[in-house]
């Protein structure tokens, strides 16, 4: 009979750096991508969440969008079942209206002769930016000085065309991170081929990120060598990093993407994948597709070339979730020397947090009467 297995551990619970790797969060002073901007539209709200938490995502009718702790400092309701009304947000239950700062600032009922209360909830920071809506988790005084990724080629009458996509994945973020940048998997793409025989070339830990290149050829399914245009870029070699807590590629200076991770839980994530090009051109033919035509045929690649791939890694990393689920105690093999550096970084990142976290309630703690 087979013994039953135990739970996976948590981060403290965890035993080597495989362990450690995938049950750590990813740290929240930076700047996260939520949502499409197009998703949310005037009047609506909706939930998102990083790391267990939940937050009221909403856009007021001035077209700005805002975020709130998502629960009623009354009952305890989560606001992303609420109404907007104008640039506020109120509780579906009492009619309780938040401002854009969290402060209750109206009820729909009598306040039994009371003053009016003072109750407020947490407010973040959000932008929006390269089509994505970008949330602020952590420290909201550190915002201002921690930046979301800028991507040149996506900014000013020049930009390159780009049609973000997203994944709704059940996997830990770090099984996701690796499985984009250790070219080791091309069997999986056998049929879709978006890299063949790579070979690791390079790899260098710096202190906020892991800089890995292969020498691969890129592009080499049915369907993309017809657009891939390789008299204008060098197709055979990538560059590749995670640069915490995000990751990106080029190759050629012509082919690039970004993809950006958000942490809903230990067991579930999401990613939205920037691709962009400058080196694609009409089949058959030597001429380049115009910037202004590629914002269409984008977006027809997301669903027949682009969605495809990603589906086969999503696949591969959700049975990887469901595996380590099952033999999280069992010993764990690895070839490729750059997953390592990736795990050391993750799990480095997470212990800062976790420090900084325990010292922030120590201080908080020796203040109170």
């Amino acid at each position: 009979m087979q013994t039953p297995r135990t739970r996976p551990p948590t981060f403290l619970e965890a035993r080597g750096l495989r362990q450690q790797a995938r049950t750590a969060g990813l740290h929240p002073d930076y700047w996260y991508a939520v949502e499409h901007s197009h998703a949310l539209r005037r009047g609506q709200v909706q939930e998102v969440r990083f790391w267990g938490r939940s937050f009221a995502l909403y856009r007021g009718q001035d077209g700005v969008v805002r975020a709130l702790e998502n629960r009623c400092a009354h009952r305890r309701l989560k606001l992303s079942h609420g109404e907007v009304q104008g640039c506020n947000l109120t509780c579906i239950y009492h009619g309780w209206t938040y401002a854009p700062d969290g402060t209750v600032i109206s009820f729909a009922h009598e306040l039994f002769g009371k003053p009016m209360p003072t109750f407020r909830i947490g407010s973040f920071p959000v932008r929006e930016r390269y089509g994505l809506i970008w949330l602020f988790p952590g420290d909201p005084a550190v915002s201002a000085t921690r930046g979301i990724p800028d991507i040149p080629e996506l900014e000013g009458p020049r930009r390159w065309a780009c049609v973000p996509i997203s994944l709704r994945l059940r996997c830990h973020h770090s099984m996701l991170i690796e499985n984009i940048c250790d070219f080791t998997h091309a069997y999986l793409h056998r049929k879709t081929r978006p890299f063949i025989d790579a070979k690791l070339t390079r790899y260098e830990a710096q202190p906020e990120r892991v800089v890995v290149e292969y020498d691969t050829l890129v592009g080499a399914g049915p369907i993309a060598r017809l657009f891939v245009d390789r008299k204008r870029v060098r197709t055979d070699h990538m560059v590749l990093a995670y640069e915490y807590p995000y990751q990106w590629s080029n190759t050629g200076d012509r082919i690039k993407s970004w993809c950006f991770v958000l942490p809903e839980d230990e067991s579930h994530c999401r990613a939205f994948f920037l691709f962009y090009f400058d080196a694609l051109k009409i089949p058959f033919t030597s001429v380049p597709i115009p910037q202004w035509l590629l914002t269409y045929v984008l977006k027809v690649a997301n669903r027949v070339l682009i969605g495809p791939i990603l589906a086969e890694d999503a696949f591969a990393v959700e049975a990887e979730q469901e595996g380590w689920e099952l033999h999280h105690d069992a010993p764990a093999a690895e070839l490729n020397p750059a997953m390592v550096e990736f795990q050391q970084l993750t799990v480095r990142r997470w212990q800062e947090y976790l420090e900084a976290a325990s010292r922030r309630s120590m201080v908080k703690a020796q203040v109170q009467p």
